[in-house]
């Protein structure tokens, strides 16, 4: 493809707020990275709308901004041009052509490698192409974690910066005391059973493992959808393979829509602790929101999770189950006491990442 590179006009002068294209800016993930209580002359734009109104389950779109036209049209507004999720369907030529949009405009490329592995597809080979195309084009990378750092390292020869994962529920729910329920509930949320998820031969060594332990009990809660004929993720095998559970002593199973976001906190934080059925993947904003509200995460051994937060951590991935790792870890919650975030320091953590993020955009601009 043949580019025309336009003439270079200032559009920013050192004392304006730096301008930031965040893809997308709308994620809890994003918006936590603005310092509380204070401006740090960071200005993300908001996520455009598709003009035919195309959403997915739980009010999102596929990103307005990762697209060559866009980028070409509204070059003008931004800065620096930060993508952390929304790809998915983005082909690799696409993403090519976004790059070069953004070179073509002298617009410096972060990149924030939240998933080495896609959870929602089954198959790595088209994200790891679209990562092939990513990763080497940024001009600076950010990762949760050390061991998604070396993985980087190790595969594209280039060093991220390692910074944590925000906060992901508010202050309130942050300070908000535990319930003074004295059963030790363990959840397993099957949700509407992506790619990544392989809920059966854990859940079975967990309906015995409760048995065994005293004013335990194990939640298992699933979408309605998995019963919906047409549905994308109808799958109703698996799904009445999943409320047979509840004919076991000590097991609740429970249908139901998608949670809204009070739903969900307020599910957490009725659990002692949550399990990730993960067969494969690199981090969670799930893991984050149990730390914040004082439930205890077990996590498979799969991508780097136990290195975001204090976690049990079991033997588990594409290939191999250790049930006898899970019995441990399961005790291991039940016997111990579930660490939990406060908020000064979560507080003083995005402070932190606010201005981490700030000096990475400054750094990029400046070469």
């Amino acid at each position: 493809m043949t580019r025309t590179i336009p003439d270079r006009v200032p559009t920013r002068t050192p004392s304006a707020p730096l301008r930031v294209a965040s893809v997308p800016a709308s994620h809890v993930y994003v918006r936590h990275l603005v310092p509380v209580g204070r401006d740090d002359q960071v200005v993300r734009l908001p996520d455009p709308r598709p003009a035919d109104g195309r959403t997915v389950p739980g009010g999102w779109w596929p990103p307005v901004m990762l697209d060559p036209q866009w980028i070409r049209r509204n070059h003008h507004r931004f800065d620096v041009f930060h993508i952390h999720f929304g790809f998915d369907s983005v082909e690799t030529d696409v993403l090519a052509d976004i790059v070069g949009e953004l070179r073509d405009h002298d617009k410096p490329l972060v990149y924030t490698v939240h998933d080495l592995r896609n959870p929602h597809q089954p198959d790595p080979r088209g994200h790891r192409a679209q990562l092939d195309v990513l990763i080497p084009a940024a001009d600076e990378l950010i990762t949760l974690t050390p061991g998604a750092a070396a993985e980087i390292e190790k595969r594209w020869g280039r060093i991220p910066q390692v910074l944590s994962h925000p906060h992901v529920v508010k202050r309130g729910l942050i300070e908000a005391p535990r319930s003074n329920e004295q059963r030790f509930v363990l959840g397993v949320h099957a949700k509407s059973l992506r790619a990544n998820m392989d809920p059966l031969p854990v859940l079975d060594v967990l309906a015995e493992t409760i048995r065994s332990l005293p004013d335990a009990v194990l939640r298992i809660d699933l979408h309605d959808e998995l019963f919906e004929p047409g549905n994308h993720w109808y799958d109703p095998d698996t799904g009445a393979a999943l409320v047979d559970f509840g004919r076991r002593d000590g097991v609740d199973v429970r249908v139901h829509e998608y949670f809204t976001d009070s739903q969900l906190w307020q599910y957490l934080s009725s659990l002692t602790a949550s399990l990730l059925p993960y067969r494969f993947g690199t981090h969670s904003g799930w893991l984050e929101a149990c730390y914040d509200l004082g439930t205890a995460v077990i996590v498979p051994s799969c991508g780097y999770y136990g290195q975001q937060r204090p976690c049990a951590v079991f033997d588990f991935d594409e290939t191999h189950f250790d049930a006898e790792s899970l019995g441990r870890a399961v005790r291991a919650v039940y016997e111990g006491r579930a660490g939990r975030a406060d908020w000064p320091s979560r507080r003083a953590e995005r402070a932190e990442l606010a201005a981490a993020h700030r000096h990475i955009y400054e750094q990029v601009l400046a070469r």
